[in-house]
């Protein structure tokens, strides 16, 4: 019987054969491990809504309090529910609040529909439908949320009593900024599949999520990482992005007229250079984006300009008292006197 000798070039051919399983092995167990850390951090937080079948899929709403009119919740992107968890606590007490998941974000269903806006609209008023909330409705919108409530507004004037634009994207915005962002900015304008990978394998998690940096901060990351990013979120959050263009210019030049609306700017500036921009292309994106802020209160006859001075971008988190304010303010004028 022959004795099977292994060279040195056998050995290399081994080595180099057992290198990509290793790899792949080694991945296979980060994403037992992101999927195990997924589950507990989900079981650690239950779903604090219901699930509302809108037709093929269904989405999380949190609905508080009682009576009418209903103030709807509309996040910004890639925000979901929770942020406006202040807000919706402060408003319950006089009215009903419903507060809610996009498709395919969090604790929502995917969609097979593409993500535009008037898909958007169409998912959350059947869902309002379906919990029978009081109408009309005070739309409040956060930042891309702004564009999806200025487009209920636009399709179904009669259920809306009001709008609260809350550092709202202005429907000229990405006309406006491509010259300066050509590619683009933050995770929307990855690959869908970069930030997939980082999540499936637990690479967000490293080093207290740094990656992270200047897209989610420091004290929401857990919830970001276990609940808000589903499978879906990131390819959501593109689709959305991607579709955008079509909303800013089926609502340019929009007139509201005597709707009111409350425009609510934020006070400091972003981060630019957390997301890689330069300052001098920072300065004019904020100059840009004060300027929208204004601009909108042409929407109505009736609007009028509040500035969250101890706020950034995300004034439903930093200042929500000031939108609750603004929001009960509008409210009071809706019921008039007694």
């Amino acid at each position: 019987m022959s004795t099977v000798v292994f060279t040195k070039r056998h050995r290399r051919y081994v080595v180099a054969a057992l290198i990509p399983l290793f790899v792949i092995g080694l991945v296979g167990v980060a994403v037992l491990v992101e999927n195990a850390r997924t589950a507990a951090g989900r079981e650690a937080r239950p779903m604090p809504g219901e699930l509302v079948d809108v037709g093929g899929h269904r989405l999380h709403l949190v609905v508080q309090g009682t009576g009418g009119p209903t103030v709807v919740l509309e996040a910004g992107s890639g925000e979901v529910a929770s942020g406006w968890q202040q807000v919706a606590g402060g408003l319950s007490t006089t009215t009903t609040v419903v507060s809610y998941d996009r498709a395919g974000t969090a604790w929502s269903e995917a969609a097979d529909e593409p993500r535009t806006a008037s898909a958007v609209v169409s998912d959350l008023r059947t869902a309002l439908r379906e919990i029978d909330a009081p109408r009309p409705y005070v739309l409040v919108g956060h930042s891309l949320g702004g564009l999806y409530i200025r487009e209920y507004a636009r399709l179904h004037p009669d259920e809306v009593a009001g709008l609260v634009l809350v550092d709202a994207r202005p429907e000229d915005d990405a006309a406006r900024t491509a010259a300066l962002l050509p590619d683009g900015a933050g995770t929307s304008s990855w690959p869908t599949w970069i930030p997939t990978t980082l999540k499936a394998t637990g690479a967000l998690r490293v080093g207290g999520g740094a990656l992270l940096d200047g897209l989610v901060p420091a004290e929401y990351r857990e919830e970001f990482l276990d609940v808000t990013a589903s499978p879906t979120y990131f390819a959501t959050q593109r689709d959305e992005a991607d579709r955008i263009g079509a909303t800013e210019a089926a609502l340019r030049g929009q007139d509201l007229g005597d709707l009111p609306v409350r425009v609510i700017a934020r006070g400091l500036p972003q981060d630019y250079a957390a997301a890689g921009i330069d300052t001098a292309t920072g300065r004019e994106l904020e100059r840009l984006w004060q300027d929208g802020q204004r601009r909108m209160l042409s929407l109505s006859s009736d609007s009028t300009l509040v500035v969250a001075e101890h706020s950034g971008h995300l004034i439903p988190r930093e200042q929500p008292d000031l939108v609750v304010a603004e929001v009960a303010s509008l409210l009071d004028d809706l019921r008039g006197p007694g």
